[in-house]
C-alpha cells in the first residue's frame, strides 16, 4: 500500500512523538529527515480522492488531491523543514514536537476531502498553536495564549456549527464551492475568516505572535492564516463580500503596522495585510486571482518567515525587541540584515523578488475584471507596505542610531535556514515560472514588462521618500497602540465589573426591601392571628382572642346573607 492511501499529515505526527522520546543527534536526524520523507509522499498523491472510510453513514475522505492541495502541502512542508533547521539548536523538544504536530495539522487541512475531517484537522492546529505560544515562558505568553486559545476555541465552534447546518442541509460533507446565501455558510465563512485574522477579530495574532519564542514565532507565521486562504480558495472562490473584506484587512495591517514600536508587532500586522491581498484575490474568483492567491500564500510564506527569522535572531542575540532599543546592528550582523532587507524588498513587490511575481498576479486579476477601485487600493497599499516592512524594519532594527549594541551575527544553523529563504524568495522572482508550474490553473501572465517594472520602481521610490521627509513622525515611543481586542480585554472587563456591581446594588436593594416587608408581614400577623404561646385569656389580636356568642351569630348571620345576596342577584 503506498503513501497516497495515507495523509502525509501521519508523517509529521510520528516524527512528533519521536522528538519527545530521543536526544541529540537523533533528535536532529528526524526533525530534518521527517520534511522531506513528508515532501516525498506528497508529490506521490494524485488527482482525486484516495481512500474513504465510512463513519455515521458519511464517507470520510481523508486524502484527496490536487494541484491546489499539493501546492500548500509543499510550502507547508518546506516551511517545517527550514523551520525546524532554524531552531532545532535552541528551541525545546516539546517546542518542536508541538510546532510538527501543529504543521501536520495544517498538511491533513490541504487533503481534507470532506469537511469533516477538515474540522478535525482545523482544531489540531489550533490546539498546539496555542501550545507553541505558550512555549514562550512568560507570563505575557501564558496570558496571550489562552486568549489565542479563546478566540480560536471560539471560531472551531462557529466553523462546526455552520458544518452541521450544511450537512443537514444537503445531506453532503464533501468540500466544495459555496456562496455565503444563508446561516450555515455564513457561519462556516466567519469560522475560517477567525483564523485567517480579519478585523475585528484579528488582533489574537499581534497579540500572541510576538510573545511566543523567536523560534515558535517563525512556525506560527506560516501556518494558520494561509490554511484559512486554501479555505477560502476551495470553499468561497468568488464571493464578492470578500473583497470589501480583503482591502479592509490591507489597510487594517498597515496602518497598525506603522504605529507599532516592537519588530515582531509589526511583522505580524503585515501579515494580516498580505493576507488581505489573498482574501481580495479569492473575492475576485477568476482562474487568474486564485492563481495569484496560491502563489502569493506560497511566496508570503517564504519571505514572511525569513523576516521572522530576521528578528528572531536579533531578538535572541540581543534580548531586545522594541525599535527604539535597537539600531546599527548592521555592523555585527550583516549576514542577518542582508536576509532581512531581501524579506523587506520580497514583501514589499520589489522587482526580482516572489513578491513582485506573486502580488501582481492580484493586481492583473482586478484589472482582467474591470474592478478598477480594487486596483487602485491595492496599489496604494503596496506603498504601504513598502512604509511599514520594507523600510520601516529593517531601518530601526539595523540602522537608524547607533544602540551601541554589538551582538555576534546569527549561529550557522539559523544563518543557513536565512539564506536558503532568500535564496527561494529571489529565485522565484527572476524565475517565476518554477512556481508558476504549479499553480491550480494554466498560467498566461508575463511579470515582467518594460511598464510594470517602471511603474512599481517609482512607487516604491516615492514611498520611500517619503518614509524619510516623515521619519521624524515615524519614531516611535514606549507607547501602547490599541487594537480591537481592547473591547473585551479592557472595555469588556470594565462593563463585567459595572454590570456585578448594579447587579450588587440591586440586591441590595431587594434584601432592603424584603426585610422590610417580612417586618410589616409580622406585625399583621402579630395585630391580626396573634401571637404563639400566648394564653387565650390574654390574647387581644382580632382573629385569634375569644368572641361574646351573639357577636359571633351576629358575624355568621352578616355573611350568609351576603352570600345569598351574591349568589341569586
Amino acid at each position: 500500500m503506498g503513501f497516497e492511501f495515507f495523509s502525509p499529515a501521519f508523517i509529521l505526527l510520528i516524527a512528533a512523538v519521536l522528538i519527545c522520546l530521543v536526544k541529540g543527534h537523533a533528535r536532529t536526524t528526524i526533525i530534518l529527515i521527517a520534511p522531506m520523507i513528508t515532501l516525498l509522499a506528497i508529490w506521490q498523491i494524485p488527482d482525486g480522492v484516495q481512500s474513504t472510510v465510512n463513519f455515521l453513514s458519511y464517507n470520510i475522505e481523508p486524502v484527496e488531491g490536487s494541484p491546489l492541495r499539493r501546492l500548500f502541502a509543499t510550502i507547508f512542508t518546506i516551511m517545517v523543514f527550514v523551520g525546524g533547521l532554524f531552531s532545532f539548536r535552541i528551541a525545546r523538544w516539546y517546542e518542536l514536537a508541538a510546532a510538527f504536530t501543529y504543521a501536520a495539522g495544517a498538511i491533513g487541512v490541504c487533503f481534507a476531502g470532506d469537511l469533516i475531517t477538515m474540522f478535525v484537522y482545523w482544531e489540531l492546529m489550533a490546539i498546539f498553536s496555542t501550545i507553541v505560544v505558550w512555549c514562550g515562558g512568560t507570563p505575557g505568553s501564558r496570558a496571550a495564549g489562552m486568549r489565542y486559545a479563546i478566540m480560536h476555541f471560539l471560531g472551531g465552534v462557529i466553523l462546526k456549527v455552520g458544518i452541521v447546518g450544511v450537512v443537514l442541509g444537503t445531506g453532503s460533507i464533501q468540500i466544495q464551492p459555496m456562496l455565503a446565501t444563508d446561516f450555515s455558510t455564513w457561519m462556516i465563512l466567519i469560522g475560517i475568516l477567525i483564523n485567517a485574522a480579519a478585523p475585528p477579530v484579528s488582533a489574537w495574532l499581534a497579540d500572541a505572535y510576538p510573545e511566543a519564542t523567536p523560534t515558535g514565532s517563525v512556525f506560527l507565521s506560516a501556518f494558520t492564516t494561509k490554511t484559512a486562504v486554501l479555505a477560502l480558495i476551495l470553499l468561497f472562490p468568488g464571493e464578492s463580500v470578500l473583497i470589501g473584506i480583503g482591502l479592509f484587512m490591507v489597510m487594517y495591517g498597515i496602518i497598525f503596522a506603522l504605529l507599532e514600536n516592537d519588530v515582531r508587532r509589526i511583522l505580524s500586522y503585515s501579515v494580516v495585510n498580505q493576507v488581505g491581498f489573498m482574501v481580495v484575490a479569492v473575492g475576485i474568483g477568476t482562474e487568474m486571482a486564485l492563481n495569484g492567491a496560491a502563489a502569493h500564500a506560497f511566496a508570503h510564506i517564504i519571505y514572511k518567515a525569513l523576516l521572522f527569522m530576521s528578528a528572531g535572531v536579533v531578538i535572541y542575540r540581543t534580548g531586545k525587541n522594541k525599535c527604539i532599543e535597537l539600531g546599527g546592528l548592521f555592523r555585527t550582523m550583516p549576514l542577518t540584515c542582508v536576509c532581512g532587507i531581501i524579506g523587506a524588498l520580497a514583501i514589499s513587490s520589489f522587482p526580482l523578488t516572489s513578491g513582485f511575481t506573486t502580488k501582481s498576479m492580484i493586481s492583473q486579476a482586478a484589472v482582467d475584471g474591470n474592478l478598477v477601485w480594487v486596483y487602485m487600493a491595492l496599489t496604494a497599499a503596496s506603498a504601504g507596505v513598502f512604509l511599514h516592512a520594507g523600510i520601516k524594519f529593517p531601518w530601526f532594527v539595523f540602522f537608524q542610531k547607533d544602540s551601541g549594541l554589538r551582538p555576534k551575527d546569527a549561529p550557522w544553523n539559523m544563518g543557513l535556514a536565512m539564506i536558503i529563504f532568500a535564496s527561494m524568495c529571489i529565485l522565484l522572482g527572476v524565475f517565476p515560472e518554477i512556481l508558476y508550474a504549479l499553480l491550480p490553473y494554466p498560467v498566461d501572465y508575463q511579470p515582467y514588462s518594460i511598464g510594470k517594472v517602471l511603474f512599481y520602481l517609482q512607487l516604491l521610490l516615492f514611498s520611500g521618500l517619503a518614509f524619510f521627509v516623515l521619519l521624524p513622525l515615524m519614531k516611535r515611543t514606549m507607547t501602547i497602540s490599541l487594537d480591537t481586542d481592547w473591547l473585551w480585554r479592557r472595555a469588556g472587563f470594565s462593563l463585567v465589573k459595572l454590570i456585578e456591581q448594579a447587579l450588587s446594588s440591586l440586591g441590595e436593594v431587594i434584601s432592603q426591601q424584603r426585610n422590610s416587608l417580612q417586618k410589616l408581614l409580622q406585625r399583621m400577623t402579630v395585630r391580626y392571628l396573634g401571637q404563639p404561646h400566648t394564653a387565650d385569656s390574654q390574647e387581644r389580636s382580632v382573629f385569634a382572642r375569644s368572641w361574646r356568642v351573639g357577636t359571633t351569630v351576629l358575624w355568621i348571620a352578616g355573611l350568609l346573607s351576603a352570600y345569598v345576596l351574591l349568589y341569586y342577584f
